[in-house]
């Protein structure tokens, strides 16, 4: 099956959602299908041969700040651009993942003749402007969905704004984790005298860094062999370093800026605590399902997204990340308790089977075949009726 996975993100960038794609793509071509990403060409990124190879650039894009995402890209092509591409390329299907960012899935969706599938990833906090924000874009987004004929999305509560606006049922498919990545085939420690918690993201607002800076500065106080890897970059980098030479906390807390996902599961092999105290702007965390799948105990914020993972005794590790002491007791008791640590990572062990990648990918396959039976016409301009039953059978179980 010939199929496109639209990506709005900036993806020479790290990101939920260009993680996704990628191994939403991967996985997918491993199984026989054609699998394509069509994004906008960010600015001063020259593409790889292989990126090159099963990646289509249309038009130019403009990085802009917004509330769930420091920075998303606006984008733009040429409308005869895009028909030559959907003409050239002969899809089966599209898939558009949060089609509501202008205009890049707009303009294929209007131009497309073949079946559109959309995921929605981000959870607008509930503030007076993100509010704002949605009376913005909804004459956007309502002008979008008649194009669509099968709705996903990574979670309910980033489903929630579709349903509504909609009307239409939403499939939740939530992230994955490859399990053969991440799983941690030693045995940890925990006997060690000096403890480490580790943080991975980008370094802005709505992720909460400065919160887990605040806590664990409460928590130094009496526990002083922990130290805290802060991993990622962002706008709030400077900031967030003043404040820890403000705290005197320069030689306890590490900033260890962009890593490599080989350098991010070795920390989440080694440290003994994860931390991701986000505030809102959550869907289904990966870094949650990654950490859990390496079975490294974890403190997260309680925003909806994520409460959409710890469920069950996971739900213990649910915190409010700006009540500082209470963060604080929360990162000492599962830092410090065995028994608990013990229980945690026996839910973990079991709960993140259902995140498994091949499970999740089946799950997208499922979905591709009903929009793809129900909605492609055999006369459609893009698909000549003798490859029909040869692409249906690709996606039969």
């Amino acid at each position: 099956m010939k199929i496109g996975l639209i990506c709005p993100y900036n993806v020479n960038r790290g990101g939920g959602v260009q993680e996704i794609v990628y191994s939403l793509q991967a996985e997918l071509r491993l199984r026989g299908h054609d699998a394509v990403i069509i994004t906008p060409r960010p600015r001063n990124y020259d593409p790889d041969e292989a990126a090159r190879k099963h990646m289509i650039f249309l038009g130019s894009a403009t990085d802009f700040n917004s509330p769930t995402h420091t920075t998303i890209q606006v984008s733009a092509s040429m409308n005869d651009e895009i028909t030559e591409m959907l003409e050239r390329e002969k899809f089966d299907l599209l898939n558009y993942h949060e089609p509501w960012i202008p205009f890049l899935s707009r303009q294929l969706l209007i131009s497309s003749d073949t079946a559109n599938v959309a995921t929605f990833h981000a959870t607008l906090p509930d503030t007076a402007i993100s509010r704002t924000v949605i009376k913005v874009v909804e004459p956007y987004t309502r002008s979008i969905l008649k194009y669509i004929h099968n709705y996903t999305s990574v979670s309910e509560p980033a489903s929630a704004y579709v349903k509504e606006l909609s009307g239409k049922e939403v499939t939740i498919i939530p992230n994955s984790v490859d399990l053969s990545v991440y799983t941690n085939p030693g045995k940890r420690d925990d006997t060690r005298p000096i403890k480490t918690i580790f943080y991975v993201g980008r370094l802005e607002n709505r992720k909460g860094v400065k919160y887990l800076i605040q806590a664990f500065h409460l928590l130094h106080e009496n526990k002083p062999n922990i130290r805290l890897i802060i991993a990622g970059d962002g706008p709030d980098r400077e900031k967030l370093q003043v404040l820890v030479e403000d705290l005197g906390l320069e030689d306890v807390i590490t900033f260890a800026g962009f890593i490599s996902d080989q350098e991010k599961i070795h920390y989440l092999h080694t440290a003994d605590l994860f931390c991701a105290p986000a505030l809102y702007g959550e869907s289904c965390g990966i870094v949650l399902l990654e950490a859990m799948a390496t079975g490294l105990v974890t403190v997260a914020g309680n925003n909806t997204g994520y409460a959409t993972v710890m469920k069950g005794f996971g739900a213990l590790s649910l915190v409010n990340p700006k009540d500082s002491a209470e963060f604080s007791r929360r990162l000492d008791l599962l830092l410090h308790e065995a028994d608990l640590r013990k229980l945690w990572r026996n839910w973990a062990k079991e709960d993140i089977k259902m995140y498994n990648h091949k499970r999740i990918v089946d799950q997208y396959e499922a979905v591709y075949k009903k929009a793809y039976a129900s909605h492609v016409q055999p006369k459609s301009r893009f698909l000549r009726p003798a490859r029909r039953k040869t692409f249906a059978r690709t996606l039969e179980p």
